[in-house]
């Protein structure tokens, strides 16, 4: 009898262990939060539609739906009058602070953004967003010899859209940013009479791009899935190479923009930019928990527009970008 009691109990006792094997199995397996947004994000359940008007009223600036999904908010620096190597910049080309949204839950989107800035605005506009609860993910230079100096602040958040909108709002409001709408844009100029070839420049890149605000607007997406904080970041949050053409006479043009790069990338790149006389401004990260991690390199450079197209093209032959099709 104690032999077949010894037995019963063995058999209870793992039955009990197989139980508990179990449970933790079943936990194990069940999503998180995350998880549960990247379910929906898979198209497991729908999330519920933002209204992204949210954003528009907290920021005093209305955006636009991206055709990645992002919501998208442009604010130009049109207030400033920078100049660099004899240069008028045109905010297009490199004062175009912005803020993009992505959908992350129900009732939660994520956001990142680049805001132009001048020295004297920086101290007043980082201590309102850190009140916010906006992050900082990087601060530092684009151009070289520019006057006036101007700043680039990287920030990113989550929570409700109309929250960060709202804490973005207070913050850039310590700025002298403008928020009305833009001056209507104009028509495209005529074939021709733009300044600079770009059907020549958009078949030398192999992608094509638009003009806006009197420059040649060109991005190239890597080609690979990037994430932030276990998120995907879709490219028009600052994941694609932009490539900007400002005419400037002659047929030659100002250019500037940041190439999006691997550690590995990073060199061969910039010997593939000074071979072609392109010059290299910044180089440092935007984004503090990015997998993969990238670094973004500046550059500027004045002469003709097609001979830059090829030294821009050979740096792309350089990255793993995705393909134009």
């Amino acid at each position: 009898m104690r032999e077949q009691a010894g037995w019963q109990s063995c058999w209870w006792r793992a039955g009990l262990w197989s139980g508990a094997a179990l449970v933790l199995v079943v936990a194990a397996c069940s999503p998180g939060r995350e998880g549960r947004v990247a379910q929906a994000a898979a198209g497991e359940r729908p999330l519920a539609p933002i209204d992204w008007k949210q954003v528009d009223a907290g920021l005093g600036k209305a955006g636009s739906l991206q055709p990645d999904g992002a919501y998208k908010v442009g604010l130009p620096r049109s207030d400033l009058h920078v100049t660099t190597a004899g240069v008028a910049v045109k905010p297009a080309l490199a004062l175009g602070s912005w803020v993009a949204f992505k959908q992350v839950s129900d009732t939660e989107a994520m956001v990142m953004g680049d805001l132009v800035l001048l020295e004297s605005e920086v101290a007043a506009v980082l201590g309102k967003l850190q009140e916010g609860g906006i992050a900082q993910t990087a601060l530092h230079n684009h151009l070289l010899h520019e006057t006036p100096r101007v700043l680039y602040m990287h920030v990113a958040g989550r929570g409700t859209p109309a929250r960060l909108a709202a804490a973005l709002h207070a913050a850039l409001a310590l700025s002298a940013t403008p928020f009305g709408a833009p001056a209507p844009a104009a028509a495209a100029p005529p074939a021709g009479s733009f300044g600079i070839d770009t059907a020549q420049v958009a078949q030398i890149l192999g992608y094509h791009g638009k003009v806006n605000g009197g420059v040649y607007q060109v991005g190239v997406p890597r080609g690979e899935q990037v994430t932030a904080d276990g998120v995907e970041v879709p490219p028009s949050m600052g994941l694609a190479t932009a490539i900007n053409f400002q005419p400037t006479g002659a047929g030659k043009a100002a250019i500037t923009g940041d190439f999006v790069l691997l550690g590995s990338e990073v060199n061969p790149v910039i010997r593939a930019l000074r071979d072609n006389g392109i010059v290299v401004t910044a180089l440092h990260s935007h984004m503090l928990a990015d997998s993969p991690h990238f670094f973004f390199m500046h550059y500027w450079a004045d002469d003709d527009a097609l001979k830059l197209a090829h030294g821009l093209r050979a740096a792309l032959d350089k990255m793993n970008v995705k393909q134009a099709g």
